[in-house]
């Protein structure tokens, strides 16, 4: 016996207690995605939890720090937690992996796959977690946008440019062709050969599912899924999981930029959004404001936003452009929600409901669209054909809304009408159609000439696809020439208008 408990001392002596120092909160309430904790008094903003249930560890995020609890939001299933339930936080603030092997596919929220096509990232894939909150790079950091982001719509790369590294919101009521704007802009980036394609983020927040499904197959079958990363955050889905989507996928844009690659983000749509914040602040007891959203309201789109830029030459070069969507009610861009985007933003495109039901499509208004990067994102040859276009656009749109009241018109206005209406019709362009810039360049060239003048409006649609047929038949390095070298040279425009007056005395192609 005296030699068991020599043993048992000698054992003892020499042994090392691993002592852990762990704090554990419990679940007061919880109800719709939102729990409150208490006794976690150093859990950090963001922070992810723990949540240890009968049916197995649910996550959450610390959401609201207050004297006596945490309010979080659960990143889980929020039925499966229960008053009293056990709660410990992780040390990791909420992040998002991201990787090269991310496009191609479609992800939820979190980065997880829903697209059926197995797990993204293997074992030995490099891979990065990105924190979904981050600073946006400093002044000191960017340089200004000045390389084009050609969208194939030529309203858009005419008027109103869009440049790699520009937050350019698509503003407008519902079924009015945003999302169709936003599906060319992707198809359309293969087609720029003289720059690098853009990775695009598609972010469909409280979309249908039927709808995301509708346009991943329109990216499939245009061949855009080859650079192309879907974020899907569903109406079916909790608010919290509609909350952070665009967060992630801000993340995973941001990988791309730094490692000195451009990359393109759509948030379809970013009104959806506020709501789904304002759902959670809401259950979370936030004090509300005005149209009853919390008081950050316009932070939290602001420092999403402020993430997209160009960075310089010694950040990599990268840049992160941003399309924002906003959906309006009756057309009120005074709204808050609109108004608070608008300030953030570099230019608005915004599509009317009254152009559309005439027509018009895209419905895109010229007088109340802007971009405030303008000439610095767009080629010079698309700068000297688009220069007069806006300003005889907004003539013809004065003068026809006196017109319809004159019963006798001078010549000149009776002119200036006329080639309104034949502008007005080249702009025209079906959905999922995106042109490369030269063929814009040509087709703008021709109608702003007056090319155009002598055919029936009702023609000029499709005048204007034969001339494109034309073009790339029987005149190909003039096409080369401007794609090449993106301007309109002395022997480049000879040669246009040569092919231009040949053209014209072509009955049909």
């Amino acid at each position: 016996m005296s030699h068991i408990i020599d043993t048992l001392k000698k054992e003892l002596e020499g042994a090392q207690a691993d002592v852990r120092i762990q704090e554990v909160g419990r679940v007061l309430e919880v109800g719709d995605g939102i729990a409150r904790i208490t006794g976690l008094a150093g859990v950090a903003l963001q922070e992810m939890l723990q949540f240890e249930t009968s049916k197995g560890i649910v996550e959450g995020v610390a959401f609201n720090l207050e004297q006596d609890s945490v309010g979080a939001i659960v990143l889980g299933d929020p039925q499966a937690i229960k008053e009293g339930d056990k709660v410990t936080h992780s040390g990791r603030i909420l992040s998002v992996r991201v990787g090269q092997e991310l496009i191609g596919r479609v992800v939820g929220a979190l980065g997880q796959p829903i697209d059926g096509h197995g797990p993204i990232f293997s074992e030995a894939a490099k891979t990065e977690l990105y924190p979904l909150e981050r600073t946006a790079p400093g002044v000191t950091a960017r340089e200004p946008v000045g390389t084009p982001l050609h969208t194939g719509i030529k309203a858009i790369d005419s008027m109103i440019p869009i440049g790699r590294g520009q937050r350019q919101l698509i503003i407008g009521d519902r079924q009015t062709g945003k999302t169709s704007i936003a599906i060319d802009t992707i198809i359309n980036q293969k087609s720029d050969t003289r720059l690098t394609t853009p990775v695009c983020i598609y972010v469909a927040i409280g979309q249908k599912e039927s709808k995301v499904a509708k346009i991943i197959a329109t990216f499939e079958e245009a061949g855009a899924m080859e650079y192309t990363i879907v974020l899907s955050a569903p109406a079916s889905s909790p608010a919290s999981f509609r909350y952070i989507a665009p967060y992630a996928a801000t993340a995973i844009g941001e990988y791309f930029m730094e490692q000195g690659k451009d990359a393109l983000i759509i948030y379809d749509d970013l009104s959806k959004h506020a709501v789904s914040y304002r759902e959670i602040s809401l259950l979370l007891r936030r004090p509300p404001g005005r149209e009853a959203y919390p008081g950050d309201i316009f932070y939290l789109h602001s420092r999403l936003l402020e993430r997209s830029s160009r960075l310089n030459k010694k950040r990599g070069g990268g840049s992160l452009t941003a399309l924002p969507i906003i959906e309006t009610q009756l057309g009120d861009v005074s709204a808050y929600i609109p108004t608070n985007v608008i300030s953030i933003t570099d230019g608005q495109i915004y599509l009317e409901s009254e152009l559309f039901n005439k027509g018009t499509r895209p419905a895109i208004n010229p007088g109340l669209s802007v971009s405030r990067v303008g000439g610095a994102a767009q080629t010079k040859a698309m700068k000297k054909v688009g220069g007069k276009l806006r300003l005889e656009l907004a003539q013809y749109r004065e003068l026809a809304a006196f017109s319809q009241f004159a019963s006798d018109l001078d010549e000149a206005t009776k002119r200036t009408l006329d080639k309104g209406r034949i502008l007005t019709e080249i702009l025209k362009q079906p959905e999922f159609e995106p042109l490369p810039f030269h063929y814009e360049v040509v087709v703008i060239f021709a109608a702003t000439n007056g090319y155009f003048d002598a055919v029936p409006v009702d023609r000029i649609q499709a005048r204007s696809k034969e001339l494109m047929m034309y073009m790339h038949k029987m005149h190909k390095p003039v096409l080369d020439a401007i794609e090449k070298t993106a301007e309109l040279k002395d022997e480049t425009i000879a040669g246009l208008k040569k092919a231009l007056e040949e053209f014209n005395r072509v009955e049909k192609i």
